[in-house]
């Protein structure tokens, strides 16, 4: 009996072991071992793009630190996905410090711990908001992320503003790179990395028109500015993403209002009147779009491919897009162009910034220093198979780095003569006139004309039959009545934050109430062209 039991035991804890002694060995040894380190990064970054860094990233690192290492990426979705990601762990892990610590926890902590505006205090005499500030600034609250990699500087500005971000001291390590020649910290307006290091530029876009050379054939003249996309040629050929689901293509639209605004001043007319421009315009885009796509990545794909005539494009989108169907076509045709729009435009950084608890800082904080290292930068805009370019993939896009833009570089880049500190022409942004309703500006893209497709589409059809907007001006006016005026903007921005005293259901009700006042708008708009007024 006793050797019955002991060998049914044996048999069950054969059993038990079976799963592991099946298991395949890790194809790189794993950081218990001692022999390999890895850094968290979270990132909207395309495949090609986390391949090669990842590549070069272990030849850095095994050179500087004679040890391997592997990325961790994670990828929950593009840049809105992750903000809302990362903002959600960090309350949660808060909270759990806090409980930790028998400190207090309610709604009101929960926004005063991640607000720049109140100013924190660890004894506690300013309040219990003011002192869940202090205490967040000074811990180390981990999501168990190192980095974030990628989005916009909009996104990763507040961020750092918050506090989810920290300084990874590059700035002090290398303050050459930080030169004006090198690295400024502002061009055309726009920031490209942070003074005090809560997030780093690392390459830059710049954004435009592209279009198919085939379909230009049958509706005429390329076009050449924004305001040209607005034709009545256009109706059903445009490809228009979402600003909710893309930061980049929301800084598009941004231009599109900032150039606007510019144009209203130089006339003597003000940003309101540019504001009210600016919305006119991308409605009328909205009005010609055949499909409305969630990445910036897909206008291009719809543009290539003749589905849609033309669209806004990334520069970087646009060029890769016009790789590949060359590639496809072994170069006997042209499927899409790419443009930058007369009166130039902004150019953006992509950055990367090192997130509060970090658990693996050091690793983390040379990944950094390798993107902005030359080695790193060479990696963005080098051909595929050049010396000390990418493996694999060419990924076309421009590094943050000037001095890259040099014959010692160019020989090997391919987009030799594209220069983005150069291609913004004469644009200049004015964060002062925008930058605070950067948020404001996609969720009401999102609720006033996305959500309102349908009916919009249909009033600006039926404007269009009836001859134009000079033959129905009402209808026309009443297609452009603002549901949010620029006087109001401040008001409507404040109302899509989340605090104590709005919770989610008010922000909720009042994008529901937009939604339906540009639906009404839109439906009177129809009736009016109908009637000839």
């Amino acid at each position: 009996m006793k050797y019955r039991i002991l060998g049914a035991l044996a048999f069950l804890g054969l059993l038990i072991l079976l799963p592991a002694l099946l298991r395949e060995a890790p194809a790189v040894a794993e950081k218990s071992s001692g022999s390999t380190d890895t850094v968290i990064i979270v990132t909207p970054h395309a495949e090609s793009i986390k391949h090669e860094f990842e590549r070069g990233f272990q030849r850095y690192y095994q050179r500087r630190f004679n040890r391997a290492i592997t990325i961790d990426w994670r990828s929950p979705g593009g840049t809105a996905d992750i903000v809302r990601y990362i903002n959600d762990r960090y309350e949660a892990a808060f909270r759990r410090y806090c409980e930790e610590r028998n400190l207090p926890w309610n709604a009101k902590i929960a926004a005063a711990f991640r607000n720049h505006r109140i100013k924190g205090d660890i004894s506690g005499k300013s309040g219990e908001e003011a002192r869940a500030r202090a205490e967040f600034l000074q811990s180390d609250v981990s999501v168990d992320i190192d980095v974030f990699f990628g989005g916009g500087t909009y996104d990763h500005a507040n961020q750092a503003r918050k506090g989810y971000a920290v300084d990874a001291g590059i700035r002090q390590l290398h303050p050459q790179w930080f030169e004006p020649e090198i690295m400024p910290e502002r061009w055309s307006g726009e920031d490209i990395f942070d003074p005090r290091g809560g997030y780093y530029g690392v390459c830059l876009a710049t954004f435009g028109i592209c279009y198919n050379p085939d379909r230009m054939k049958d509706l005429g003249a390329p076009p050449q500015r924004w305001r040209d996309l607005t034709a009545s040629k256009y109706f059903n050929t445009l490809a228009v993403a979402d600003p909710t689901k893309s930061g980049s293509i929301n800084k598009c639209f941004e231009v599109i209002i900032q150039q606007c605004m510019a144009e209203a001043v130089a006339d003597k007319k003000g940003v309101a009147q540019g504001w009210h421009d600016g919305f006119a315009l991308i409605r009328r885009l909205v009005g010609n779009a055949r499909s409305i796509t969630e990445s910036a990545g897909r206008v291009t794909r719809e543009v290539a491919s003749g589905n849609a005539a033309a669209g806004m494009a990334i520069d970087f989108y646009a060029l890769s897009e016009a790789q590949f169907a060359a590639f496809q076509t072994q170069n006997k045709a042209r499927r899409i162009e790419y443009v930058p729009p007369e009166g130039g435009s902004s150019v953006s950084a992509d950055p990367v910034q090192l997130l509060r608890g970090a658990p693996n800082r050091q690793q983390a904080v040379a990944f950094i220093e390798f993107l902005l290292s030359e080695e790193g930068q060479q990696l963005w805009q080098y051909r595929a198979g050049t010396p000390g370019g990418p493996e694999k993939y060419t990924l076309r896009r421009p590094p943050v780095r000037r001095d890259l833009y040099s014959s010692k570089h160019q020989k090997f880049m391919a987009d030799a003569n594209y220069n983005p500190y150069t291609a913004t022409g004469n644009f200049e942004y004015h964060g002062e006139w925008t930058g605070r309703y950067f948020n404001l500006i996609r969720v009401l893209i999102r609720t006033t004309m996305l959500d309102a497709a349908d009916e919009l589409q249909k009033a600006w059809r039926a404007i269009i039959a009836a001859g134009g907007e000079s033959a129905v001006p009402e209808a026309a006016a009443m297609f452009d009545k603002a549901v949010v005026p620029y006087r109001k903007a401040a008001e409507a921005a404040a109302g899509l934050t989340v605090r104590a005293d709005n919770p989610m259901s008010e922000v909720i009700k009042l994008r529901r109430s937009w939604t339906e006042h540009a639906i009404a708008c839109y439906r009177q708009a129809a009736v009016l062209a109908a009637a000839g007024k």
